[in-house]
């Protein structure tokens, strides 16, 4: 195992982000339609922000009752903007760091994801789940 190894041999490239000023209703859908847990919020290509399928359980759709798809997009648009549900100012990784310092970032936060950026600009996303199965190639 290479202790100097760069994160870019583990993340995703050019992950799925969305647009700050998209719809929460657009941000529900790309996380179940990709089947992604982690989706950066961007402006331009500039890390702004992250939203999680977490953050979604979050807020109580109790309330609303059982809405179809359409319904309820309209009433998390409605109700919602990107920046209520996200988590502004992320912690990220420069690409030049180490898969080691990702691990230790994830392993001592209560996170999963960890995007990964040229100076403020989103170009990668490592998880712990890459980090497992980075591991799990090693043995």
């Amino acid at each position: 195992m290479k202790k100097n190894e760069s994160v870019t041999h583990v993340m995703t490239a050019n992950p799925i982000s969305i647009g700050k000023n998209e719809s929460v209703s657009t941000a529900r859908r790309l996380i179940n339609e990709k089947g992604i847990h982690h989706l950066p919020v961007v402006d331009g290509d500039k890390l702004v922000g992250i939203l999680t399928s977490n953050d979604f359980l979050r807020v109580s759709f109790g309330e609303f009752g059982d809405q179809d798809g359409r319904s309820l997009d309209a009433i998390l648009d409605h109700t919602y903007s990107l920046s209520d549900l996200m988590s502004g100012d992320p912690v990220s990784i420069d690409k030049n760091d180490t898969i080691r310092d990702a691990a230790r970032i994830l392993a001592s936060s209560e996170f999963h994801s960890l995007p990964v950026v040229d100076g403020s600009v989103l170009v990668g996303i490592v998880t712990s789940t890459d980090l497992i199965r980075h591991l799990l190639d090693q043995y």
